[in-house]
């Protein structure tokens, strides 16, 4: 048998414990998304650093994409926009559409992501944010899908008769 492990809470010299305040809904999707967009911002920095990325930026290629045209460079422009609209979008949306943005782009950008995870020859550094891309994008849908409900107000409990 193992020997019980006893644990303290240590407190100040007031004696008085730290007092964990609730965080709203909308406050902790948009500090989700927050992260996701610096996710993307790191991972893309340090895709830099691999051999031959900045040669083809000059040479005007964007990888799989191709050629960087304007209709390229718009379209990658929307999809990166994306997260970090939803750090606003999250705190300002009212509850029914807030919840319905965020199942929705939260489920697309973790599937975008799960093919980047899975995919072959993607170097490890990008996996493992691709990794954390998917656990926070997941943990979007997962708090947007159980969206605080209001308790039903009953007539009898507003003195109605």
């Amino acid at each position: 048998m193992k020997p019980k492990v006893e644990v303290k809470l240590i407190t100040q010299a007031n004696d008085k414990q730290l007092c964990d305040s609730a965080v709203d809904i909308k406050v902790k999707l948009a500090a989700v998304w927050a992260s996701v967009t610096l996710c993307y911002l790191y991972c893309d920095y340090f895709e830099l650093y691999q051999a031959g990325k900045l040669q083809a930026m000059l040479a005007g290629r964007m990888g799989p994409l191709g050629e960087s045209s304007q209709g390229v460079l718009l379209g990658a422009s929307i999809v990166v926009s994306i997260p970090a609209l939803m750090v606003f979008l999250s705190a300002f949306l009212p509850a029914g559409v807030n919840r319905v943005v965020n199942l929705l782009f939260g489920a697309l950008f973790t599937l975008i992501m799960l093919v980047f995870l899975l995919s072959p020859g993607v170097w490890l550094y990008y996996k493992y944010y691709a990794l954390l891309e998917v656990m926070l994008t997941f943990a979007a849908v997962w708090l947007a899908w159980r969206w605080p409900r209001q308790a039903a107000v009953s007539p009898a409990s507003h003195g109605a008769t």
